[in-house]
Formats: C-alpha cells, sequence, structure tokens
C-alpha cells in the first residue's frame, strides 16, 4: 500500500470515546478521548480535538523490542522525557526532561501505552496557552478505555500504521 496523504478517525457521534482510524481500505478500532471529540479544545478537558493535523515525530520505546519503519521522523524515548502539560510554561505543548518544574507527564512509562507514539501536530504552531497538549496516538488500554484526549489503537495495528505514515501523511479528526 502506498504511503496514504491522510488518514481518518471517525466516531458515530462527538459523545463517543471510541471508532475507527481509516486509512485507505483498512479501518482500525480506536479509543478517543474520555470526552469524545471537540472543536474547541481546552486543556485537562478530556476531548479528542477535532480537524486536520500533521504527524510531527514518532518515539518509541527502544528496550522494548520494537524499532519502528516510518517515513515520519523518529526518536528513541528516553526515560527522563516529558511533555509539559502546563499552560502557563514557555514549554507548554512540548517536549522536555524530568525532572522538570513545571506539570509535565513522563513519556518513559510502566505500562505499554507509550510504547510507540506519534505526536498529532495540535496547538503546535502557533501554540495557544490552554488550548490543549500532548496530543499523541499511542498504544490502546485493554478493552479501549477512552484516553485523555489522545487517540489509542491496539499495539498490533499500531506495528501495521507506522510503515504507512509520512512526513506528508495527516489526521484527520471527525
Amino acid at each position: 500500500m502506498a504511503m496514504p496523504r491522510k488518514i481518518f478517525v471517525m466516531t458515530r457521534s462527538r459523545w463517543c470515546t471510541n471508532g475507527r482510524l481509516v486509512i485507505g481500505p483498512i479501518s482500525f478500532p480506536c479509543a478517543v478521548g474520555r470526552s469524545g471529540v471537540t472543536a474547541r479544545k481546552r486543556e485537562g478537558d478530556g476531548a479528542t480535538p477535532m480537524g486536520r493535523f500533521a504527524l510531527r515525530q514518532l518515539f518509541y520505546r527502544a528496550d522494548k523490542g520494537f524499532r519502528p519503519r516510518s517515513g515520519l521522523p523518529a526518536r528513541a524515548i528516553a526515560p527522563g522525557d516529558g511533555w509539559c502539560d502546563a499552560a502557563s510554561d514557555p514549554n507548554y505543548n512540548r517536549l522536555v526532561k524530568h525532572p522538570y518544574l513545571a506539570s509535565a507527564e513522563h513519556m518513559w512509562r510502566a505500562d505499554q501505552l507509550y510504547d510507540v507514539v506519534i505526536v498529532i501536530g495540535h496547538n503546535d504552531r502557533p501554540r495557544l496557552k490552554g488550548a490543549g497538549s500532548a496530543i499523541f496516538m499511542h498504544i490502546a488500554r485493554n478493552g479501549f478505555q477512552p484516553t485523555e484526549g489522545c487517540i489509542a489503537v491496539r499495539a498490533a495495528d499500531m506495528r501495521r500504521i507506522v510503515p504507512l505514515l509520512s512526513r506528508k501523511t495527516e489526521i484527520v479528526i471527525l
């Protein structure tokens, strides 16, 4: 399959917490935010932002044995990596190093959720304080439990998706 220009995330309604991630003729189940999808994303609202976004970068846990092949820039996650979610911090919605004085989630996790992470270009160019941070595509919890605003797929599906992505791929969240 050729590298697609667009991938789609579709839910039955804006309140649904699961849906389908569609790449050309292939469709995968996915989880979205605990508050569904929204056109007015705000920090901490638990919603997945609606819109069309670039895929910026791929992070992965090299110690877990998965070195992804992808057209996206890829970088191994280090134990001190974090992602700033403090709206008033100058590094809001950016990669940071722990220990970090402001609030920042840890990218190196004990569970498998961030074994592979694709950074979705929501609220990054330009960054608006409080408009949402750390919107990723990552590995789903068992049973496709809702996320805090990300998109989550099974690990096996992520292994199929990652090679299909490039710098030119956009994600459209409906």
